[in-house]
C-alpha cells in the first residue's frame, strides 16, 4: 500500500500546508482518507480526484484532524454526475461513537453515511483489517493498526496521543509507525502529544520498518526535531513529513 502526506501541521495551517491528513491506498486500488484536515480537499486534487475517495477514517472530532470534512462532502454533492465517471456514491465516513452530536454529523443524506467502527473487534473497511486502541488525548482518540489483508503489510497512525506503554505493543513491527509529534524532547510526558524523544524510542522498542513524523508544531527548529527523534530511533529511518511526500510500504 501508499501512503500520501496531504496535511502535517498539529492545531492549525501554516505555510501553505494544511493540518492532519493523509491518503492511504492499497495494491486493488481502494482509495482512504485518514483525517480530514483543513485543505485535504485542495492537497487530495494534486493526488486524486476527490469524487474516487472510497472512505474516510477520524481518529477524533478536534477541528484540525476533520475541518474539511463539509467541504469534501460539498464537493461530492455539487460535482456533476457522469462527469469524469462520477456516479454520486456515498461517502462511508468511519468514527468512534463516544461523542454522538460529533458522530451524527457525519452523515448527509445522499451524500455521506457515518460508520461507527468497532473498538473491541476491529473493522474492515474495503481491503483493510483495522483495530483500535484508545490513547492519551483531552478527548476520545483511536489509534490505528492498518493491515491490508493481501500483502499484510501494516500502518499504524496513532492519532493525537500523549505516551503510554501499550503504544509499543500496538505499534509492534509495523512497516511504518505515522506518529503525532507536537513537542520536542524536553516536553517529554505531556498528556495529549508525543515528543519527538517518545516517538522515537516507541519505534525502537516496537521494531518497526519506519517511523514518520507528523502533527507538527509551527514552532521551532524542524530539523532538530527529526534529529531527536532519530537520535531515539537508533537505526529505524525517521521522515518528517511534508505535504505529497509518499512511502511505499
Amino acid at each position: 500500500m501508499k501512503l500520501t502526506a496531504l496535511g502535517v501541521w498539529g492545531g492549525y495551517p501554516t505555510r501553505d500546508a494544511g493540518t492532519t491528513s493523509y491518503l492511504l491506498q492499497s495494491e486493488s486500488g481502494f482509495n482512504l482518507l485518514l483525517d480530514c484536515g483543513s485543505r485535504a480537499v485542495t492537497e487530495l486534487e494534486h493526488e486524486l480526484q476527490p469524487t474516487q475517495l472510497d472512505a474516510v477514517i477520524l481518529s477524533h472530532y478536534h477541528e484540525d484532524h476533520i475541518a474539511d470534512l463539509g467541504a469534501l462532502r460539498q464537493y461530492r454533492q455539487l460535482y456533476p454526475l457522469g462527469q469524469d465517471g462520477w456516479d454520486g456514491m456515498i461517502l462511508s465516513i468511519y468514527g468512534h461513537g463516544e461523542n454522538e452530536y460529533e458522530f451524527s454529523k457525519l452523515t448527509l443524506d445522499k451524500v455521506s453515511k457515518g460508520h461507527v467502527y468497532d473498538v473491541e473487534n476491529g473493522t474492515k473497511v474495503g481491503p483493510f483489517d483495522i483495530t483500535f486502541l484508545k490513547t492519551v488525548h483531552p478527548v476520545v482518540n483511536y489509534a490505528m493498526r492498518i493491515v491490508e489483508r493481501k500483502t499484510n503489510q501494516v500502518l499504524v497512525y496513532t492519532g493525537d496521543t500523549g505516551y503510554f506503554e501499550e503504544l509499543v505493543d500496538f505499534s509492534k513491527e509495523a512497516d511504518l509507525l505515522l506518529a503525532d509529534v507536537y513537542f520536542f524532547k524536553e516536553k517529554s510526558k505531556m498528556p495529549n502529544h508525543l515528543s519527538s524523544l517518545e516517538a522515537g524510542e516507541i519505534a525502537k522498542s516496537a521494531a518497526v520498518g519506519k517511523l514518520v513524523l507528523t502533527h507538527l508544531p509551527q514552532f521551532g527548529d524542524l530539523k532538530i526535531l527529526l534529529e531527536e527523534a532519530q537520535e531515539a530511533a537508533g537505526k529505524i529511518p525517521v521522515d518528517l513529513a511534508e505535504p505529497h511526500m509518499r512511502w511505499q510500504l
